[in-house]
């Protein structure tokens, strides 16, 4: 769904590899979350909103 408080980037590691030191990547997909919270995987469509709503607090 658009809205306009989300903003999503995608970042290829190789060719930005200061990133990839700055957020600690080990493994993809790593999603971080207002540069506060971070998981890496796959994970299910629920936990995903779950891990979004506990980051923001709701």
């Amino acid at each position: 769904m658009a809205n306009d408080n989300i903003i999503g980037d995608m970042v290829e590691i190789l060719e930005f590899p200061h990133l990839a030191v700055k957020y600690n990547v080990q493994g993809v997909p790593k999603i971080i979350i207002n540069e506060e919270h971070s998981f890496v995987g796959s994970i299910p469509e629920m936990e995903f909103a779950k891990a979004v709503l506990n980051a923001i607090n709701k």
